[in-house]
């Protein structure tokens, strides 16, 4: 076990390059998977079709897509959507009228919006397996678990909350796992329902597409979602199928470095003078350390930390990065900065904010690909920048 965290179940990186790309699919047996960019499909004889009708109902390219992601989280089944808060949409859509759910209290600030906007829900802290079983009620249908959390990084114990859940059959529990993808954490092996992605992050990986997916094992969700996704019409385009599908092929080389890469970056963060805290669940100070080493093969480049100053401080820290760009999103090739209070959670309320913590010295960094060495030394100058006037 590498510091202590689960071991790698050998074969994805051959599942990522070869589950759904056959040669023999296609005709012309082209070894990578062709674009079809067909709205409608040739039927032999009326309602009597060959696998496809409607591009909007299935694509070639967009189920090929499907069958990789699905097999690379140990699932059944893989949706693709145009989006990731499209994939939340649709999920959540599985609920009714006067249903409840129970969601994180730290989340992403699209999903908290989304969830506000007339869906009754109750928004607690996981970690705390009592405050979840407090939350539940007797509409309560979907339990919403994000971990780790964004942009604070707290770690929920997945087999934990979904035994709760579980002791009801009518609850749906659904995990967000953008931060680690399926490479550094496969939630279905916890007991999830419903494995969500922004798939536009790491399982992209080069900050050119929006997308996002869901991952079942069971048969009937799989129907249910299916329905949705066609009668919603959130579906991604083939060319972006493409584009995710091919950079599945380099997913465990990435996430290999950005695991090495973040982790080195952290370290050197808990020895700095202007910082208070590093919020990293690699790092043994987290205080869901353990928790993580149960379900997780690492953690990704994407974390936290806070500093010593203030809003002044926080401002000329990010507008100094040269290496870093001060840019929303994660996971990219690049290395991005930013400041959630004002930017991916700034639709937060600011009395949850300020409950959780989510501050004007709370910096959200994704340590993206570069050499390791230039990303401390660009870090360094933007910290000089920034106090030097203290």
């Amino acid at each position: 076990m590498e510091n202590g965290f689960l071991e790698q179940k050998p074969g994805f990186a051959t599942m990522a390059i070869h589950v759904g790309q056959d040669p023999e699919k296609w005709k012309s047996a082209s070894v990578v998977p062709p674009i079809v960019t067909s709205t409608t499909f040739k039927q032999p004889a009326p309602a009597e079709h060959t696998g496809f009708e409607y591009g909007r109902s299935g694509n070639p390219t967009r189920n090929t897509l499907e069958e990789c992601l699905a097999a690379l989280d140990n699932g059944k089944y893989g949706l693709t959507f145009a989006s990731g808060l499209g994939a939340t949409t649709t999920i959540v859509s599985l609920l009714s009228n006067g249903d409840h759910i129970v969601s994180s209290d730290d989340l992403y600030g699209g999903t908290n919006r989304l969830l506000r906007m007339g869906i009754q829900t109750t928004f607690t802290d996981f970690t705390d397996a009592e405050n979840v079983k407090n939350a539940i009620q007797d509409n309560t249908k979907m339990i919403w678990i994000e971990t780790p959390t964004n942009p604070l990084l707290k770690v929920v114990d997945i087999a934990v909350i979904t035994k709760i859940a579980k002791a009801r059959s009518d609850i749906i529990v659904v995990v967000d796992n953008t931060f680690l993808t399926s490479y550094l954490q496969r939630p279905l092996d916890f007991g999830a329902d419903v494995v969500m992605y922004s798939l536009t992050k790491y399982m992209n990986g080069h900050s050119d597409v929006i997308m996002g997916a869901a991952i079942v094992n069971d048969d009937e969700l799989e129907k249910r979602l299916r329905f949705l996704q066609n009668a919603m019409g959130v579906v991604p385009s083939p060319i972006d199928c493409y584009f995710v599908n091919r950079s599945l092929k380099t997913l465990a080389l990435r996430m290999e470095q950005h695991k090495k890469s973040s982790m080195i970056i952290a370290k050197w963060l808990q020895k700095h003078s202007k910082i208070t805290e590093v919020l990293h669940p690699g790092l043994a100070t987290h205080p869901q350390y353990s928790i993580a080493r149960k379900q997780m093969t690492g953690h990704s480049g994407v974390f936290s930390f806070k500093h010593t100053g203030g809003l002044a401080e926080s401002r000329k820290f990010l507008s100094s990065l040269k290496v870093f760009t001060l840019a929303e999103s994660l996971g990219g090739y690049e290395s991005l900065a930013e400041l959630p209070s004002l930017m991916t959670h700034a639709s937060v309320p600011a009395e949850q904010r300020a409950e959780l913590g989510i501050t004007d010295s709370l910096i959200r960094i994704s340590v993206g690909l570069e050499d390791t060495e230039d990303l401390i030394d660009d870090l360094e100058q933007a910290f000089r920048q920034a106090f030097k006037a203290l």
